[in-house]
C-alpha cells in the first residue's frame, strides 16, 4: 500500500534521495504512475503552495522543492500517458513590453506546472501581438501578465485590449501579477484575476479552469 502522505512530507521537506525512494518503491508495488503523480507529487506542491502563501516557506525552499519534483517527474514520465502528463490546461505567461523582470513570473511558472498544467512561458519584454500570436499558436486557456514596475501597469491594459480586439477573450482567462499590481487594478482593466504570489497564482489558474 503506497502512503502518499510520506511522499508529499518528503517533497514538502526537499528531502530528494527519500522522495526517489518512495517513488521507485510505488512503482515497484504497480502503484499506477499517475496516483503518484496526483495524489503524491502534485499534492506535495499545493502543500508548498499554502506554506508559501502563508510565510511558512520562502523562494529558495519553494524552487529546491519544484526541482525535488522535477527530479521525481523525470522517472515517472515514460510511465505516463500522454493525457496524463499534460493533465492540465495550456498556460501561457509572460512579462509585458517595456518590463524585463522574470524571477517573479519563473517561480509562478514552475508552480503552476508543478501542480500538472501545461505551461508556456514566453519570457520578458512581450508585446501584445505577440501575446495573441502565442495564444493562438498555444492555444493557450489562461493568460498570465506579469509587470514589476508601475511604469509597464499600462501595458497591460493595452495586451488585455489586443486580445479582446482579436476576438480571442472568450476563450482565454487573463491573470496578472507584480509586485505594483492590486486586484482593483485587475478589475479596472478587465482582467479575470489577480494573484500576489506564486502559491496563490497556481490556486486561481486551477479554480479559473475549472
Amino acid at each position: 500500500m503506497t502512503d502518499f502522505n510520506e511522499m508529499t512530507n518528503a517533497l514538502v521537506s526537499c528531502d530528494e534521495a527519500k522522495l526517489i525512494d518512495l517513488v521507485n518503491a510505488a512503482l515497484a508495488q504497480d502503484t499506477p504512475a499517475g496516483d503518484i503523480l496526483n495524489n503524491g507529487l502534485i499534492a506535495g506542491m499545493d502543500v508548498v503552495g499554502e506554506k508559501m502563501e502563508n510565510g511558512d516557506m520562502f523562494i529558495p525552499e519553494v524552487l529546491m522543492a519544484a526541482k525535488t519534483m522535477g527530479s521525481c517527474v523525470e522517472i515517472l514520465k515514460p510511465m505516463l500517458g500522454d493525457d496524463e502528463s499534460g493533465t492540465g490546461a495550456s498556460v501561457l505567461i509572460g512579462t509585458v513590453k517595456g518590463d524585463l523582470h522574470d524571477i517573479g513570473k519563473n517561480l509562478v511558472a514552475m508552480m503552476m506546472e508543478s501542480s500538472g498544467m501545461e505551461v508556456h512561458n514566453v519570457g520578458v519584454d512581450i508585446a501584445p501581438e505577440d501575446f495573441i500570436t502565442q495564444i493562438k499558436e498555444k492555444n493557450a486557456r489562461i493568460v498570465c501578465l506579469s509587470a514589476l514596475l508601475t511604469t509597464t501597469m499600462p501595458m497591460m491594459k493595452q495586451t488585455v485590449d489586443a486580445i479582446v480586439e482579436a476576438g480571442l477573450r472568450d476563450r482565454v482567462k487573463i491573470m496578472v501579477g507584480g509586485t505594483p499590481v492590486t486586484q482593483a487594478f485587475a478589475d479596472e482593466i478587465g482582467a479575470d484575476g489577480f494573484a500576489a504570489d506564486a502559491g496563490s497564482a497556481s490556486k486561481l489558474a486551477k479554480a479559473l479552469v475549472n
